[in-house]
């Protein structure tokens, strides 16, 4: 499956992406984390340092230029539909058996015009979604905005992380909306940091924004954050929240 991750900063948006990346790779099935929130936190996420994530695809202006061919200052012509098949492989890195890939930030508004870089950040994700067997998490910022109409003609879902509160149920109607002006249907909601019976009042919130799942707030989730460690150990409940999301997710398609 391709799916793609938004919500609300701060609602476990990179969390909840990587339970799902950490939970395939278990399955020994091939599968790409692609950061592509500018906060780039997915690498802090899975135990690392920043400094042992991967490169961001966004700085390598001397890729960029040849596989465009942009000239110095962006003046000119350049190709829109760039070779990038390869990218992927040469520019992710495996930890434990999960291939995280970071986009970097993209170019918005302004000149009005379509960059380089942005040509080929979205080829990537392109590639990504319509050229790989893997299966692959997107893990986005709030807005929809690198998430272009052909590009979200290969997700097979967008969840939206949603923490108690006004403003992440207002986030989630957001992204709905936008999701559905460019064409993906298939949107469900993940509440996180569920207290109590707190759910129910989220879930009545959220209609129609069907939700798929509920991840209780756990200290040890913090604790993990606090010593940068990967918050997904692999346990039963674990294991169990995010198998039965993934039929949810599945069942959307049918």
């Amino acid at each position: 499956m391709k799916i793609a991750i938004t919500g609300k900063g701060g609602a476990g948006k990179t969390t909840l992406s990587v339970y799902i990346a950490r939970f395939i790779a278990e399955q020994s099935r091939d599968v790409y984390l692609i950061d592509a929130d500018p906060d780039a936190n997915a690498a802090l996420a899975l135990g690392l340092n920043n400094s042992e994530g991967p490169l961001s695809l966004a700085d390598l202006n001397d890729v960029i230029k040849e596989r465009t061919g942009a000239e110095s200052g962006y003046g000119g012509f350049f190709t829109l539909n760039p070779r990038v098949d390869d990218i992927p492989g040469k520019y992710s890195i495996d930890v434990d058996g999960v291939r995280l890939l970071r986009t970097g930030r993209l170019k918005k508004g302004g000149s009005g015009c379509f960059c380089p870089e942005n040509a080929f950040l979205s080829s990537v994700v392109s590639h990504m979604f319509f050229g790989s067997n893997a299966w692959v998490i997107l893990d986005m910022e709030a807005g929809i905005e690198h998430l272009g109409r052909a590009t979200a003609q290969g997700v097979d879902a967008m969840l939206v992380v949603v923490e108690p509160g006004k403003r992440s149920i207002q986030t989630a109607h957001d992204v709905a909306g936008l999701a559905d002006d460019i064409g993906v249907s298939q949107v469900g909601a993940v509440i996180n940091k569920v207290r109590g019976t707190e759910a129910e009042e989220i879930k009545e919130l959220l209609q129609p924004v069907p939700v798929l799942a509920q991840i209780p707030y756990e200290d040890d989730v913090f604790r993990a954050d606090m010593r940068g460690e990967c918050a997904y150990k692999g346990t039963e409940t674990q294991r169990e929240i995010v198998a039965d999301l993934i039929n949810k997710m599945e069942s959307l398609n049918k």
